[in-house]
């Protein structure tokens, strides 16, 4: 699952449909860019309540899910912890991804 899930991570990159990084998702979910937002399990306690609080806030669907060395790795990038999907497409599609790996 991990392999497709990489694959989509890595599309989204090329289109620029994935924002990156707390600031970059907070302004995204201000402007309701955002339609799923992907956390790090190991993003710091403060970190990871600020960003769910937000995500509630704005209405955005969220998912606690892989390490930072894991997303970043699919992302093409180094020590992000908070992925931000703009497109609806990519969105449910990564979201039913993550849903059966976590499922399984």
């Amino acid at each position: 699952m991990r392999s497709k899930l990489a694959s989509y991570m890595g599309f989204a990159v090329k289109s620029r449909n994935l924002v990156m990084g707390f600031n970059t998702c907070v302004l995204a979910m201000n402007k309701r860019r955002i339609k799923l937002l992907i956390i790090a399990t190991d993003i710091s306690e403060n970190s990871g309540k600020k960003i769910e609080k937000e995500a509630k806030k704005h209405q955005v669907p969220y998912r606690i899910y892989g390490t930072t060395d894991e997303l970043s790795q699919m992302a093409g990038t180094g020590g992000r912890s908070i992925f931000g999907i703009t497109d609806d497409n990519f969105a449910n599609v990564i979201l039913k991804e993550i849903d059966n790996d976590v499922n399984e």
